[in-house]
């Protein structure tokens, strides 16, 4: 019992510094709303110093969390495109905040016509657990770029990197321009609740939908990126080898645990059988053995090891079949060999919900176009993958699939790159952020229409009954 209410204390006081730091961010957004290109460009360079010049102690801080993570998947996917985010903001920041000239029509002028982009105010920024670098420092440096403060709730799940993060931050940052935030999921909770002046969220689609409802009582913006099925479909054409090699990676990468990560395969059916092997040899090539191998990384949890093996069981008793690629394991560290499920229907969970995990299906097609219809009677995923070298079936299937992003002839990489727009669409999620739609998202995109002291507008000024009226009525409205 005095556990308990202890803990319940801490969350409390946790509660009540979030919101006198937001309250402390929104006070110092209004007596400084627009900071210079080099105010920003200042912030980006000291989040960039304090990634480089802490890389190991992240490194090592996100391998405790995950009880075992590929130092090589963290360079690759944490501090590698964080750089390169930060560093492609420096550059492009100016540009982007230059006010961009538009058309006036005749009927208004002598007049000019502007949209400049003004920063919102305070972002909060809701980091998920399986890139939780990565995903707090891209949202961030979007956020800077445009000019805002920033509150950053970290997961609950990954303690000694959220507790790294904050440190650093704290180091890096006064709380009045970029706090992080820790707390279980009551902090989480109310930190949504907020009156922030945009809220992005990383996670699941059935949190999302809480975040989104919390965020609508205040008419919060939202960026939301939820995932979901992500496919890869591989081509009729395509060498299988190319595809597996290819899709293995994109699945193996953080034992599957990423958002774009492919949930399932569509395949020929009649390739299916030579479409596993061709698998097995990749994964085999790529991780000769799993157990003490550094370069797999593991289930992040007891929860999501406990979920993963539930959904395969149910997948196993409703009639699925369940080939395990690597037979070396390790229960006790979370460490789980990719599994092969074939013969999955939609009464199966893992055929339904976001896998996250090394669960792999197949599912086989007799034509392209029941494929894209297997896909297109579901709900839009966050990627999609399609593998031929046929440029006209590309084509093909680029236009009559929708998804929040996608790759052809690759997995995971659209992700990577500063200059693409990433987000999801319906059930996957919804706006943007990366790149200049990132920092599009995260100003006021204001319109100005600017008169000086000539005003041709006096000449419909009312009494209405003007030759004039008519004249202009007659040229205009045609």
């Amino acid at each position: 019992m005095a556990t308990e209410l202890k803990q319940i204390s801490e969350q409390q006081q946790h509660i009540e510094r979030m919101q006198a730091l937001f309250q402390r961010q929104q006070g110092a957004f209004r007596n400084a709303p627009m900071p210079s290109a080099a105010q920003r460009i200042t912030g980006l360079k000291k989040l960039k110093q304090v990634i480089l010049g802490n890389q190991q102690a992240l490194i090592e801080a996100i391998n405790e969390d995950f009880g075992g993570r590929s130092s090589d998947e963290s360079l690759l996917a944490e501090i590698m495109p964080s750089i390169q985010g930060i560093n492609y903001a420096i550059k492009h920041v100016k540009r982007w905040m230059k006010p961009s000239k538009r058309h006036v029509g005749a009927h208004l002028a002598p007049a000019k016509a502007q949209v400049i982009y003004q920063p919102l105010g305070v972002v909060g920024i809701v980091v998920p657990w399986n890139y939780p670098l990565f995903l707090a420092v891209g949202p961030l440096v979007t956020a800077l770029a445009a000019g805002n403060r920033a509150m950053i709730k970290m997961s609950e799940y990954t303690p000694a990197t959220s507790t790294l993060f904050a440190e650093l931050m704290q180091g890096c940052f006064n709380e009045e321009e970029v706090v992080v935030i820790n707390g279980e999921a009551e902090v989480g909770a109310r930190f949504s609740e907020m009156a922030f002046d945009h809220l992005l969220f990383t996670g699941s689609t059935s949190v999302g939908r809480h975040v989104m409802r919390a965020a609508a009582d205040n008419l919060t913006p939202v960026t939301l990126e939820l995932g979901g099925k992500s496919p890869a479909i591989v081509g009729e054409d395509v060498p299988l080898a190319d595809a597996a090699e290819r899709i293995c990676f994109g699945k193996s990468f953080n034992a599957g645990q990423t958002c774009v990560a492919p949930d399932y395969v569509l395949v020929p059916r009649d390739k299916e059988a030579a479409f596993i092997e061709a698998y097995r040899t990749a994964f085999k090539k790529m991780y000769p053995s799993l157990k003490g191998n550094r370069d797999y990384t593991h289930v992040v949890n007891q929860r999501q090891y406990a979920r993963l093996n539930g959904w395969l069981q149910d997948a196993i008793d409703k009639g699925a079949k369940v080939t395990p690629i690597a037979d070396d394991g390790d229960e006790a560290s979370r460490c789980m060999p990719l599994q092969i499920v074939q013969g999955g229907t939609d009464e199966m969970t893992l055929m339904q919900d976001e896998i996250f995990g090394p669960i792999l299906p197949i599912v086989p097609y007799d034509t392209i176009e029941q494929a894209l219809d297997y896909v297109k009677d579901r709900p839009r995923p966050l990627a999609l993958y399609y593998f031929s070298y046929n440029k006209a079936s590309q084509q093909m299937v680029m236009e009559n699939t929708h998804s929040g992003g996608a790759c052809i002839n690759e997995t995971l990489f659209h992700v990577a790159v500063d200059d693409m727009p990433f987000g999801g669409v319906g059930p996957s999620g919804m706006g943007h952020y990366h790149g200049k739609e990132g920092f599009q998202t995260l100003s006021k995109a204001k319109g100005v229409f600017i008169k000086q002291k000539f005003n041709g507008a006096r000449m419909i000024f009312p009494p209405y009954d003007k030759p004039i009226n008519r004249l202009i009525y007659k040229f205009f409205i045609r």
